[in-house]
């Protein structure tokens, strides 16, 4: 039997209508003034070709969703100069993304973001860079992601970029 416990902490000052008024508050802001979209290539697993003894993915064999834009909070890390393969050539690496998402953009559009899908993010009109989710932004109870100790609204994702050997869209 699952127990429902409805949050009372901090119902003297903020409540249930309080928060929802600060969340449609900011996702208007999100959505109508900063207007940061991103696309999801979410891997279906279900139908991903793996390999039979050990279930590793087949060459070629990863199958994905079909694309799912979604907004959110957008920063990119300034990019690193990397040797390359402990050469003494420099490369300019471009930095990390991270990127953060309401729950209820998340709900509306029915996806969950994973660890191993792909993120489309256009740098120009004309150029879209990817990038590969390697934080999938739980827990999520921390004081950071609430409002005011409340209750959880957003998830924070980390990504890296990948060249476009590893993907390139669909």
């Amino acid at each position: 039997m699952t127990r429902r416990v409805p949050i009372t902490r901090l119902e003297k000052f903020f409540g249930q209508d309080d928060f929802a008024l600060e969340i449609e508050m900011g996702r208007e802001y999100l959505n109508g003034d900063l207007n940061f979209t991103l696309v999801l290539y979410s891997v279906d697993i279900q139908r991903t070709n793996k390999d039979d003894v050990y279930g590793e993915v087949i060459n070629g064999g990863i199958q994905f969703a079909p694309p799912v834009e979604f907004r959110a909070l957008v920063r990119i890390e300034e990019a690193t100069n990397q040797y390359i393969n402990g050469s003494r050539v420099m490369q300019n690496e471009p930095g990390n993304m991270t990127f953060s998402v309401y729950h209820k953009e998340l709900e509306e559009l029915a996806i969950d973001i994973k660890v191993g899908d792909y993120i489309g993010y256009w740098i120009k009109e004309s150029e879209i860079r990817y990038y590969n989710v390697i934080d999938a932004g739980t827990p999520d109870y921390d004081n950071k992601h609430t409002y005011g100790g409340y209750k959880s609204f957003y998830y924070s994702y980390t990504a890296t970029p990948v060249s476009i050997n590893e993907f390139n869209g669909l």
